[in-house]
């Protein structure tokens, strides 16, 4: 559990952002710690990318703090210990003239200076990252001629390469069909059963999400942290934070 774990692998401090005067986070407070699995919620609109990508250090906040493992955001160096799959990042032109292989090596190039070579150990997580993706058949394909779930586990096994602590997706089942979908959940379980990364994720997949995730993160402006999942998928808590009448989706489930 998080108080086990001294030093956070975020520290957010009261976060706030906004853009010509108009506030997209206010005041945000959250710690992500070390082999959590958290899911990030909310409407359109909310802030869920925007606090990702303070958490990245690709915006600046208007005010407040982020610390990574202890340190502060401008003085972090260890990127390649967060893997990072923005959203519809498995769109890929179908002419796009790169392999499987090809596009999961880039997780490991972006680590190797300009005139470095491949090591052995560069090319063992490539292979070890297709592996846990299940793509290893798959490494001489070009990636356009992909479906949309193959081409997201290929993005995730990018992002798996520079060996991660923490992996941060951005809606990654904008686009795939429901079978994939239920095979990348499990996925994500195991990532974080087993190798113990840190999984966090934003999506609109509310059903699925109470069933596995430790934590709850919803986003509107300001933040609700849940330690409770499901307790929390309730019909009117939800109807407040999307605005809408939501008891369509209560209780909604996915088998595993």
């Amino acid at each position: 559990m998080p108080l086990n774990f001294k030093v956070p692998i975020f520290d957010i401090k009261n976060l706030s952002f906004s853009v010509k005067g108009q506030s997209i986070l206010s005041n945000i407070s959250l710690e992500i710690f070390s082999a959590e699995y958290i899911a990030i919620i909310g409407p359109n609109g909310g802030g869920k990318t925007t606090l990702i990508r303070m958490l990245l250090g690709l915006d600046k906040p208007t005010s407040g703090e982020v610390r990574i493992f202890g340190q502060k955001l401008n003085e972090f160096k260890k990127w390649h210990k967060i893997g990072y799959v923005p959203q519809r990042a498995s769109h890929v032109d179908s002419a796009f003239p790169a392999t499987v292989l090809d596009i999961v090596k880039m997780g490991r190039t972006s680590q190797l200076g300009l005139f470095s070579s491949f090591s052995q150990e560069d090319t063992d997580l490539v292979y070890d990252a297709m592996a846990k993706m299940d793509i290893l058949d798959l490494a001489d394909k070009m990636v356009g001629t992909l479906s949309g779930g193959q081409r997201q586990r290929v993005m995730i096994a990018r992002a798996l390469a520079s060996k991660p602590e923490i992996l941060i997706l951005d809606e990654p089942n904008t686009g795939v069909d429901m079978v994939s979908q239920k095979s990348f959940y499990a996925l994500l379980k195991k990532l974080n059963k087993e190798d113990e990364i840190t999984i966090v994720f934003i999506t609109h997949d509310i059903g699925v999400i109470a069933d596995d995730i430790a934590r709850l993160f919803t986003i509107n402006q300001k933040a609700t942290i849940c330690n409770n999942p499901k307790k929390i998928l309730s019909c009117e808590e939800m109807s407040e934070l999307y605005g809408i009448d939501a008891h369509l989706i209560h209780n909604h489930k996915h088998e595993h």
